[in-house]
This record gives structure tokens, sequence and C-alpha cells, in this order.
């Protein structure tokens, strides 16, 4: 017996034996269990993914002898006879042989005769779109109303050649290409029947050769069996095919990886011993750009199509989102160029050194990006990243409190606010700690604007020590807080609400202010960052009236679980405590000269940073400072475009500032609550467009229009004019 090739050795006898077409087996199936079946069917698709077979197989279904069944028994005469194709009640037509319009007149006028020998007779007329139009107008009628007896079967690869008027006589299904995957499923189970060795590289090889085709893909395989010997191995079907060896291609990922130039077009140079496409190259390595960006996003849909997800899951973690984004546009753009350069091995070159050329100014190691990518902005609340925050603000906290000098341990102090002592504590004696401290960056000055408006924050628990001016006080700045308007402004009422703080009672401040011959207010703290004067030395400053009674203000931007406390009611002014030692205003930074978060926080507007440098460190916090080793940790979501360059950068303003540090930055998850430089000037700015939008409501002019013309001010469209310090 004369050797049988695969594709019609292996063709589905049934419907369950059918491979990738589910959708349409199903309907076929329940309408034949049923008994529901319509007089014509078109199947459409590429070819070789079983439009023929699919007829065959409902063909057989309709005459089997035990009955129209979606389960033919295949061994009775009739299911052999259509396996065979020699059934006399199948009459296949090849449309595109017989395209006159004689020919389907000649096919039409045996239609009305009963079958020979079958229940049905079928006609199966292949490539109908080959028909001409006087064909298939002699066509419409008779396949609008066949006669009970006749089943039409239709198979096209092009349907939108077919008249309208046919396909709405017809039910159309249409089949669906083979992924490689089903195709080298069905390939490993062929082989496996027909003893043949094969490896599995070489199948997804042919896979992906087929380009969708179960036919193709079994062709090839014959193919395959005859160059390799009796066997399928993956150097026989790569040069059978003439494909380039994938592992080149990723071997100029890796070049690319590395930033290593030099190896790059070496790699190139090897790639030209064996004479490749080299417009294949640059899609193979498009190709592979899709699939890394696959293996960052969602790393469990990545196939193994070449065998190399391993591979593919390694090189993802080394390239930035970014990168392969980049990459991926600039390898289809450089296809398109190789038409205007020189040779193709130029525009390949060209293109790999552009990927380089283009990648982040001053990156110059290779990042690692963890997996899977679902989101930089979700990565601090993610479930893995919430677990180590407390031991990270613990760390940071443990920092702070190491930098802070030693202190006695006191009785705890009433809740209600204490004015100052009239008598001024030296400057050597150590101050008792609070009961519960803040951590450094809680502890931040009110700033400039919201103090010539004249709005306090009160303090919530027990009282806080008095905040830092900014710098020392002229006289007449000293006394401009007793000079503050009466009542706050609902805006402001409303935003001290939201960040756990509430304006300050003038008339409390007034009553409880000592005279100026009672109290001795010593030198504030500057923000500089330089070695702190000895405390001795510090002369005290003239008496100023001050509103002892407004305690500390807190930071503005306290975190959202502070800030959803109850405010305590204002208490009444208490009388003032006799002999108790006044509590000095906390600096920026430690006694030693080590920076905190808070000195961070002031500090920053001043170095002078821009670009992408200023950005990341706009999403730093100090995480630890002794002296000599400076510790940043940066924001995950900012970490793409981390490089040394600007750290150095970062450094170097620092030291320009009197901060002279070996700065390291790290990436971690912030503490919950924590307030960067970036959110601070995000609050600031609140804080500012709500005292522009009170303005503009107090106006009487805007009063007058929403009153008469029923105007109504857009808050959105509002801007201040204050100066943005940041």
């Amino acid at each position: 017996m004369s050797y049988q090739v695969l594709a019609r050795k292996w063709r589905p006898r049934n419907f369950h034996e059918l491979i990738g077409q589910e959708h349409v087996s199903r309907a076929l199936v329940n309408a034949l269990d049923q008994g529901r079946l319509h007089h014509a069917y078109l199947f459409t698709g590429t070819r070789g993914v079983g439009k023929t077979t699919l007829a065959r197989i409902l063909a057989k279904c309709l005459n089997c002898e035990e009955g129209v069944s979606s389960r033919p028994c295949g061994v009775c005469g009739t299911c052999r006879e259509i396996d065979e194709g020699r059934f006399v009640d199948l009459i296949e037509v090849d449309a595109a042989s017989r395209t006159k319009v004689e020919d389907t007149r000649e096919l039409l006028d045996n239609v009305q005769y009963a079958p020979t020998q079958g229940r049905y007779k079928v006609y199966l007329i292949d490539e109908v779109h080959m028909l001409s139009t006087h064909s298939f107008n002699a066509l419409l009628k008779t396949l609008e109303e066949p006669p009970p007896h006749v089943k039409f079967l239709l198979a096209t690869t092009d349907p939108q050649k077919l008249p309208v008027t046919i396909l709405s006589r017809c039910l159309q299904f249409t089949l669906k290409n083979m992924p490689p995957v089903r195709v080298v499923e069905h390939l490993s189970d062929i082989l496996a029947r027909e003893e043949v060795s094969f490896e599995e590289d070489a199948l997804w090889l042919l896979g992906k050769a087929a380009d969708g085709s179960m036919r193709d893909a079994m062709s090839l395989t014959d193919q395959a069996i005859a160059f390799g010997h009796g066997q399928v191995r993956r150097e026989d079907v790569a040069a059978m095919l003439g494909t380039l060896d994938h592992r080149h291609v990723l071997a100029l990922l890796e070049c690319l990886a590395s930033l290593d130039a030099a190896s790059l077009l070496a790699e190139v140079a090897t790639l030209a011993e064996q004479g490749p496409d080299y417009g294949g190259v640059l899609d193979d390595m498009a190709s592979v750009f899709h699939r890394l960006a696959i293996a960052q996003m969602v790393p469990s849909a990545l196939d193994n199509g070449h065998g190399d997800r391993d591979a593919l899951l390694a090189l993802a973690s080394r390239f930035t989102g970014e990168d392969v984004q980049l990459y991926y546009q600039i390898a289809l753009q450089g296809r398109g160029d190789m038409a205007n350069a020189p040779d193709a091995r130029t525009a390949l070159e060209m293109t790999l050194l552009r990927m380089l050329a283009f990648r982040p100014q001053g990156v110059p190691r290779p990042a690692q990006t963890p997996l899977p990518m679902t989101g930089q902005a979700e990565g601090a609340n993610a479930p893995g990243a919430q677990a180590p925050a407390p031991v990270q603000q613990a760390s940071v906290q443990e920092a702070s409190i190491q930098q802070a000098p030693a202190q006695p341990q006191q009785a705890p102090v009433a809740p209600a606010p204490q004015p100052a002592a009239p008598v001024a504590a030296p400057a050597t004696e150590a101050q008792p700690p609070m009961a519960d401290e803040p951590p450094p960056w809680a502890t931040e000055d009110v700033p400039q604007d919201a103090r010539d408006a004249g709005f306090r924050d009160v303090a919530q628990d027990a009282p806080q020590p008095a905040a830092a001016p900014v710098s020392a006080p002229a006289p007449e700045q000293a006394a401009a807080p007793a000079q503050a308007p009466a009542a706050p402004s609902s805006a402001m009422s409303r935003l001290s609400a939201a960040f756990g703080s509430a304006p300050a009672q003038p008339e409390a401040a007034e009553s409880s202010a000592p005279q100026p011959a009672e109290m001795a207010a010593p030198q504030p703290a500057e923000t500089e960052i330089a070695a702190p004067q000895p405390a001795e030395a510090v002369p005290a400053a003239p008496a100023q009236p001050e509103p002892a009674a407004s305690p500390a203000p807190e930071s503005v931007a306290s975190e959202p679980a502070v800030a959803a406390q109850p405010l305590p009611e204002p208490a009444p002014a208490p009388e003032p405590a006799p002999a108790a030692a006044p509590t000095p205003a906390p600096s920026a930074s430690s006694a030693d000269g080590r920076l905190n978060h808070a000195a961070w926080l002031e500090l920053f507007p001043a170095l002078g940073l821009g670009g992408i440098t200023r950005n990341i460190g706009a999403h730093c916090l100090v995480e630890h400072d002794d002296g000599t080793h400076l510790k940043l940790r940066l924001d995950p979501a900012q970490s793409a475009m981390m490089a040394e360059v600007h750290q150095d950068r970062i450094r170097k303003a620092l030291a320009g500032q009197g901060v002279e540090r070996v700065l390291e930055i790290s990436v971690a998850p912030l503490p919950e609550g924590l307030e960067t430089p970036h959110s601070r000037r995000i609050r600031l700015l609140g804080e500012r467009h709500v005292r522009a939008v009170e303005a503009l409501r107090a106006d009487p002019h805007i009063q007058s229009m929403e009153q008469q013309l029923g105007a109504r001010l857009i808050e959105e469209s509002v801007n201040s004019f204050e100066p943005d310090d940041f």
C-alpha cells in the first residue's frame, strides 16, 4: 500500500476528534441531537483549519446507517465510503474549476431527484467564492427552498466575495486559526502514535511556521521527518525552514539588557555569518518585546512559544516597562526604515544602537523590575507591601529618637495648654520628653503664609513643644500673630478639619498672653543644617508679647488616621504654672546637627534641583543620618527613573547647603501618612486654593451676582496668586 500523508491519514472522523473548533462543533452537535437541521451551511476560514473535514463529518452524521446522530458509527458502509471519498450521494464540487453558469445549471438539474443510497443528497461546494455572478444568481432560488432530501454545504476562504443574498440563505460558521500551542499538542500526539522521535522545540518552530493552518503543520512535519531521517530535531527543522535561530535573538536582548554596545555589535557580526534576513531579525525582536511586556504585566499569560518562557521571565526583570515599550516602537520604526538604508545590516545595527542611545539619560546599569508590574500606583497599597510598612516606620522613628539628646523623665503634664513660664529656663537644662512623642516628620513648622493670615492649629492631645520659626523673627514680626483676624474663614475651618487641626481662638490667646516683662523669649532655632552653636552661647532675645496659650502647631499634613480623630473643645485659659520650665522650640535638626525629616522638608526647596532629579528627591524621606552617612528612602512608584547620576546631584545639592554626607537612596514602601516634599507641596497648594476660593466668596460683587443673577462660582477654575516657594 502506498504511503498516505499525515494530513489525510489523521483527518478527524467525527466531531469529538476535531481540533480547535469547539464553537462550531458544539452548534452542529446540538442541532443534530435536537433534530434542528438547516438546509444550507457555510463554513469560512483560512486554509487548513477544517472546513472540508467538517462538511464530510456532517454528511456522515446525516447518512449513517444507524440514524441521524452527532456520533456516526464509522464502521457502516456509508461511513467508510464517505471517509474514502466514494459515496454517491455526497457530491463534491470544486467551484474553482466549475465557475460557469452552465456547470451550475447542470448541477441543479439533478437536485430534484431523490438520493440513490443515503438518506440525504449532500452538495459540498468548495471554494464557492470562485463562482461567477450568473452562477450565484442561478443558485439563489434552489438554495433558498431546496427539496427536503437535499443539504447544501458551502466552504470558502474569502466570504467577502460572496453576495449578501447567498450569505442570508445560509448558516455561517467561521473557523478559527490554530494557535501554535494547539498545533504543538496535536503534532506531539500524532508523532507519538507514529513512533517518531521529536524535540518539543522543533514542534514549536513548525507550529509557528504553519501560521494557523493545521494542514500546513502536518505537511511541514512530513517534510521534517524526511529531512531528519526519521526524526524531528530543532537544528534540522531550523535548517529546513531557513529561519533564524531564536537563541541569537535572545543573545541580542541580553546585550541590550547589559548595555554592552561592543557585545551587541559582535553578536550582529556572528549573525551576519549565517546570511540571515535582517528584516526578519527585527520582526523576531519586536515579537520578543511584545512577549516581554506580557511577562512584566501578567507573567502567567506568557506562552512557551519557543520553549523560552523561563529565559523571557528572567529577561523581563532586567528591563523597565518603559524600556520595553520604547524598544518595541524602535524595532517597528527600524523595520520600516530598512528600505531607505544603505544595506540591511547597517539598518539593523543602527536600530540596535538607537535602542541604547534612547535609554533615559544617566542610567548606568540595568534596572531590576519586580514582576508582575500590575500598576506602579498600587505598589504601596498592595497586600505584599503593607506588611513591612510598620517595621520601616519604626526604624525611621528609632533613628530620629537616636538623634535626639537624652532627656530626664518627668510626670505627665495636664492635657490643657499651658502658658509660658515667666522665668526662662537655662539653656543647658534638659527638656523632659512628652508622653507620646510624635515622629520627627509630624513636628513640621506651620507655613509662613498660614502664619501671616493669622491661622494656627490647636493641639489635639497633650501639649506639644513650641514649634521653631523658620528664621529668627524681627520684633515687628514677633508681634504679628497677636494682631490676627478675630474669626477664621469657613474654608480654613473645613481645611483644618480635613487635616486634623482647628483654628486658634484669638480671645484665648490674648487673655493668656503674658506681659513683656514676665517672659524672656529664647533665641529661635534656625533651619540651617550646619552645626548648632552651644546653648550657653545663645543670647536671650528681647521679651516680646507672644500668644503663649497657643501650643506648638503640629504638621498640617497629618496622616489620614490622625485627621479622622475628633477635635477636642478649646479649653479655657489656665492659670500660669509657677516656676515651670518653658518648653524650648524643637529645631528642624537634632542638637548634634544631624538631618531629620522635618529639616529635609524645609531644606528641599533650597536645593535647587530640577527635572527628574527634583522629582526623585521630592518623593524621598530621611530614614537615617549619623552625621556621616545619610540614607533616604524613595517611593517605589518613582523607582523606574532612579539612577546614580540623580543620587550624585542630590548629594552635591546637600553639600551646597552645608550637609556633607555620604548619600544612599534605597527603594522601599513609605510609612503610611508620611509627608514627602511632593505631598507637602500638594497640601500647600490645596490651602492656597481654599483661601482663594474663600476670598472670592467673601467678595460683595460675587455675592451680589450669586443672589441676583443665580451665578455659581466654579471652584475648580480658581487660581491663587500666592507665590509657590516649592
